[in-house]
């Protein structure tokens, strides 16, 4: 086993990004000691793990007076992103070196439109041309939820030159939607003269939270089989976030080597990678690292939160798993499907409360920051 299966999980392939961001990360030399010790090679961030970073301490609390004494008259919102672009940005920049040895594919860091844009096709794409001119570094990707309305926005996005983090998928239906809104976006771009090099982009596939609702599922199924067929249901528990991760790679495969993506790589363009998210195990009866040492198959990235990171620092294995047992992966969907398990709609439903939790987490990061400023104002 490698000294440190982190870097192994790079040489065989995958990149590894680090689900979290906070200011201390990038002042204490932490994240540029991640990148040369164990290889890392990008950030991520959402609106929950904002929330985290500015509600749960006063790292952030010098910033805000600072921008409250430049202009006190902005919003919440205007604030948090203010805060939120000088952290993006300073990543970005310690990220650079990653960014260019790997010729624009990796060191990227992740910001995310807001969240009440969900539905908005209009709404997000001028947000995102905003967050990106802001950001300012060519190493930015902009979040997408992979919502109806984001499709068309990551098509136009893409076409303009714009690097997309396409977030919130959990089906392999959405997830074709969102291969091919990437691949229209190249075209559009090709056909108007742009330059599809350095153009980058990752479908963010949600991992754990599909065992979490589809285990609750098959416990009730389980609970009312007859004795002699518990054991099949059994077998399912924590097997189907993996299998569906199986064939939405095995998808990734054909759109990628098709002619249709050949042409648009001859012009300089890189494949759209699938991104393994939410890998830490939420259920204490499963392995700590089972989300990332299942997930590991080349032309990947997994995004690792924190405490999953250093259990598999600790005590992860790196060895290509992902390719194979797709035909065991195809029979554990079918399998839920014939115990009157809707998977289709269960998926919506993730997607749904995706959305809903993240417009949930910024909301309470606005109200923080409110309470925030309402505090220094009593204080001066």
């Amino acid at each position: 086993m490698e000294s440190n299966p982190l870097i192994g999980l790079s040489g065989l392939g995958q990149s590894i990004w680090y689900d979290y961001i906070d200011r201390n990360l990038l002042r204490s030399g932490t994240l540029a000691r991640m990148i040369n010790e164990d290889g890392l090679k990008g950030v991520t961030s959402n609106p929950t793990i904002f929330e985290k970073a500015i509600e749960g301490s006063d790292i952030y609390d010098d910033a805000l007076m600072v921008i409250a004494r430049g202009n006190p008259s902005l919003s919440a919102r205007e604030y948090f992103y203010t805060l939120a672009v000088q952290d993006i940005r300073a990543a970005a920049d310690v990220l650079m070196p990653v960014y260019e040895r790997s010729k624009r594919r990796d060191g990227m860091v992740s910001l995310e439109v807001s969240p009440d844009l969900a539905h908005d096709t209009d709404g997000s794409i001028a947000e995102a041309r905003r967050l990106y001119a802001l950001v300012d570094r060519p190493n930015v990707m902009i979040k997408i939820p992979a919502t109806q309305a984001g499709i068309p926005a990551v098509e136009q996005l893409i076409s303009e030159g714009i690097n997309v983090n396409v977030t919130l998928l959990f089906s392999l239906d959405r997830y074709m939607d969102v291969a091919r809104a990437y691949l229209r976006g190249l075209r559009k771009r090709m056909h108007s003269g742009g330059s599809l090099v350095g153009v980058a982009s990752v479908a963010s596939f949600f991992v754990s939270r599909v065992d979490s609702l589809i285990d609750q599922e098959l416990q009730k199924r389980l609970e009312e089989a007859a004795p002699g067929a518990r054991e099949s249901v059994r077998a399912l528990l924590g097997t189907i976030a993996i299998s569906n991760a199986k064939l939405a790679y095995q998808k990734f495969l054909e759109i990628f080597a098709a002619s249709e993506f050949v042409e648009l790589q001859l012009a300089g363009a890189q494949t759209q990678r699938l991104l393994w998210a939410s890998t830490g195990t939420k259920n204490p009866a499963y392995s700590d690292v089972m989300y990332i040492e299942s997930l590991v198959v080349p032309e990947t990235v997994n995004t690792i939160p924190p405490a999953t990171y250093e259990s598999f620092k600790r005590h992860g294995r790196a060895s290509v798993s992902l390719g194979q047992g797709v035909a065991e992966a195809r029979e554990h969907l079918e399998a839920v499907a014939r115990l009157g398990i809707n998977l289709p709609a269960a998926l919506q439903k993730l997607e749904a409360d995706g959305v809903a939790a993240f417009k949930h987490s910024f909301d309470s990061l606005l109200s923080t920051i409110e309470g925030k400023l309402r505090s220094m104002q009593t204080v001066t």
